[in-house]
């Protein structure tokens, strides 16, 4: 770990699985780290991340139905933005 550390030296993709496993983690979270730190930085509406970590929450069958619905929007979206051009 050391050697990672101090020098500029990169792992390779079979250092960082291994790693992941060890820690118990991804190798996405090794790379990039806090997801969620990210997801804020990316998402600057506050209303819609607070209701982004409600859908963790629900059951799976719910969440499931959600995602469906978001799915649907993002899709419908994309579709009238392609039909406005």
């Amino acid at each position: 770990m050391a050697r990672y550390e101090i020098k500029n030296i990169y792992p390779t993709a079979d250092v960082l699985k291994n790693l992941a496993d060890v820690f118990g983690t991804t190798i996405d979270f090794l790379v990039m780290g806090d997801g969620e730190g990210k997801a804020q930085a990316s998402l600057k509406d506050a209303e819609l991340i607070n209701q982004f970590k409600k859908i963790s929450a629900p059951p799976d069958e719910e969440k499931t139905l959600v995602l469906k619905m978001i799915t649907a929007y993002i899709r419908d979206f994309n579709t009238q933005q392609a039909y406005a051009s």
